[in-house]
C-alpha cells in the first residue's frame, strides 16, 4: 500500500468558529439592550400599563434599545447556532438578513443625499415632536438635554421652538414658571461652576436676543447637526463604511461556510 489516503473536503474550523465566537458576542449584546430596555419600562411603569406606550407625542428613546436588541440578538442567535451545529438554514438565514440590513443603510444613505431637504424637515418634524412630549416622560428628557448640550443648540431652528411646549410657551394662559423659559440644556456652560443651574433658561425669552446670546445658545439643532456633520465627515463616513466592510466580511464567510458544508454533505 502507498500509505496515501484520500482527502475529502472539509469544514473550515477556522471560519466556523470565527463566526461562533462574533456572533456571540452579537448575541450578548442583543440580550444587554432588550434587557435594559426592558428594564427602562418597568421602571416607568409602561409594562404595567400598556396603553401608556401610545400615550406619548414624541418619541421614547426606549423603542431605540429594544428595535437595535432585539435585531442583534436574531442575528447573533441564528449565527451562533447555525456555526455550531452548522444548520445552513440558520446560516444563509444570517447573512441573508445581514445583506437586507446593508442594502437597507446603502439605501438610506442614497436617498437621504438625494432627498436632503425632505431629511431636514423630517427632524424639524421629529425634534418638534419631542419638544412637545418634553416633560411626559424622562428618557425622553434626558435625550433633548442631552442633544442640545453635545451640539450648543436650543430647539429646531430657535429657542422660539419651545413655544411648543405646554410649560414653556408664551402665553397669558400659561401659569408656568417655566413660562417664556427654556430648558437648562439651551444655557451655556461656565466651566467655573461645579453644578449646574438647572433655573438658568427662566424668562430667558422675554429679553432681547442679544441679551439672550449671553446666556442660552440660540442656534437651532438641526443647523447645527448639519455643521457637525459637515466638520466631521471624515469619521462619519469612516464609521459607516467599517460598518459596511463587517457586513459584507460576515455575508462572505458564512456562505463560504455554507458551502464548505455542503460540499461535505454531497461527498457522503
Amino acid at each position: 500500500m502507498s500509505g496515501k489516503h484520500y482527502k475529502g473536503p472539509e469544514v473550515s474550523c477556522c471560519i466556523k468558529y470565527f463566526i461562533f465566537g462574533f456572533n456571540v458576542i452579537f448575541w450578548l449584546l442583543g440580550i444587554t439592550f432588550v434587557g435594559v430596555g426592558l428594564w427602562a419600562w418597568s421602571e416607568k411603569g409602561v409594562l404595567s400599563n400598556i396603553s401608556s406606550i401610545t400615550d406619548l407625542g414624541g418619541f421614547d428613546p426606549v423603542w431605540l434599545f429594544l428595535v437595535v436588541g432585539g435585531v442583534m440578538f436574531i442575528l447573533g442567535f441564528a449565527g451562533c447556532i447555525g456555526a455550531l451545529r452548522e444548520n445552513t438554514f440558520l446560516l444563509k438565514f444570517f447573512s441573508v438578513f445581514l445583506g437586507i440590513i446593508f442594502f437597507l443603510e446603502l439605501t438610506a444613505g442614497v436617498l437621504a443625499f438625494v432627498f436632503k431637504d425632505w431629511i431636514k424637515d423630517q427632524l424639524q418634524f421629529f425634534i418638534n415632536n419631542n419638544i412637545r412630549a418634553y416633560r411626559d416622560d424622562i428618557d425622553l428628557q434626558n435625550l433633548i438635554d442631552f442633544t442640545q448640550e453635545y451640539w450648543q443648540c436650543c430647539g429646531a431652528f430657535g429657542a422660539d421652538d419651545w413655544n411648543l411646549n405646554i410649560y414653556f410657551n408664551c402665553t397669558d394662559s400659561n401659569t408656568s414658571r417655566e413660562r417664556c423659559g427654556v430648558p437648562f440644556s439651551c444655557c451655556t456652560k461656565d466651566p467655573a461652576e461645579d453644578v449646574i443651574n438647572t433655573q438658568c433658561g427662566y424668562d430667558i425669552r422675554q429679553k432681547p436676543e442679544l441679551d439672550q446670546q449671553e446666556t442660552i445658545h440660540t442656534k437651532g439643532c438641526v443647523p447645527q447637526f448639519e455643521k457637525w456633520l459637515q466638520d466631521n465627515l471624515t469619521i462619519v463616513a469612516g464609521v459607516f463604511i467599517g460598518i459596511a466592510l463587517l457586513q459584507i466580511f460576515g455575508i462572505c464567510l458564512s456562505q463560504n461556510l455554507v458551502s464548505d458544508i455542503e460540499a461535505v454533505r454531497a461527498s457522503w
